[in-house]
């Protein structure tokens, strides 16, 4: 099979076009033929620390495709099924930037006939972090559905990016008010796309001063992708027993909190990286998630806030580099190009 691989940690250049073994499924595991890879931050940054096997590394964590073979102890009539793929290679070897993967077969998770592949791979790592970012307050409850947000207000800070565009689609299904902010209008009609009920452009607009407009009493829930920039307008802005759901370091690695402020307010800020997060709040990030994908609810492309760009599996390295300088939407890979 063809097969994405790098043997050494470094930028886009240690990606390498091989032929490899098409891999079995061991017990408990499925494999997949894939149609589409989805390129994610954390890909590109675990490439450039990564220390892999001898036999090397098949980078990214999501995908989309079909079930062609189960292991031992999994039933013969998922194949044939379209999934889609999560957490393909964490301490795993077998990536998605391949045209076969193999993965516990609780990674695999049945796409349906009508959502399209380029869908599925877009899912897993921004829809879980979204889903973490908007469950883990004390005011929310842990599952998100229709009508779970009802009365409830949402700060999506970026809103024009891979999970922030999936935590405004999960947050308006489950009927939650969500506010954003972009840095431009280009972003701000994706964001509107998406769904956004108020779209603030932080460098034309007082961003507290606008979402304490909208919400008074200020927002249950924030999910926050760069912390060391935007931490002082949250904690202006977040609502007693509010949360901060921290889920990149976009402009650096500190974070600075007015402490009392915050204790009077009784407010979490917690940490989100899907891979470690528990096990209880990734099965029901997964259940939720396929359950708003059936429902019709989450959608990519332009018209849905959320820009495919596409690349052929020869061009990885390309993907990875233009989700490494920030390109705003999906990157994808085309296995089958």
């Amino acid at each position: 099979m063809r097969a994405i691989t790098y043997t050494q940690p470094g930028g886009p250049e240690v990606l390498e076009l091989v032929d490899r073994p098409v891999p079995e499924p061991g017990p408990g595991e499925v494999r997949v033929r894939l149609a589409f890879s989805g390129v994610n931050p954390t890909d590109w940054k675990s490439r450039t620390r990564a220390r892999p096997g001898p036999d090397g590394q098949v980078p990214n964590q999501d995908g989309a495709g079909t079930v062609d073979a189960v292991g031992q102890g999994v039933d013969p009539v998922l194949v044939g099924e379209r999934v889609w793929v999560w957490e393909a290679a964490w301490q795993r070897p077998h990536g998605t930037a391949a045209e076969y993967t193999v993965v516990p077969a609780r990674q695999a998770v049945l796409l349906g006939a009508a959502p399209s592949f380029e869908l599925g791979a877009a899912l897993g790592i921004p829809f879980l972090t979204a889903h973490r970012c908007l469950t883990l307050g004390e005011t929310v409850p842990d599952r998100l559905g229709p009508g779970s947000l009802t009365g409830r207000t949402v700060l999506v800070q970026g809103g024009a990016g891979a999970v922030g565009n999936a935590a405004i689609q999960l947050a308006r299904w489950a009927d939650a008010t969500v506010i954003t902010t972009v840095s431009s209008p280009q972003k701000a009609q994706l964001a509107a796309a998406a769904g956004a009920d108020h779209v603030v452009d932080y460098r034309q607009q007082d961003v507290v001063a606008e979402v304490r407009k909208i919400a008074p009493r200020g927002v249950d829930v924030i999910a926050e992708v760069n912390p060391a920039v935007n931490a002082a307008v949250d904690a202006q802005v977040l609502a007693q027993h509010g949360a901060v759901a921290l889920y990149a370091d976009d402009a650096g690695d500190e974070v600075t909190i007015p402490v009392r402020a915050q204790m009077v307010q009784n407010a979490r800020w917690q940490f989100v990286l899907v891979y470690t997060e528990p096990e209880r709040a990734k099965a029901l990030g997964v259940e939720d998630v396929n359950a708003a994908v059936l429902d019709g609810a989450v959608r990519v492309g332009g018209e849905a806030g959320l820009p495919l760009h596409v690349y052929p599996l020869a061009e990885t390295a390309v993907a990875h580099q233009a989700v490494q300088e920030g390109a705003v939407g999906k990157v994808l890979v085309d296995v089958t190009g």
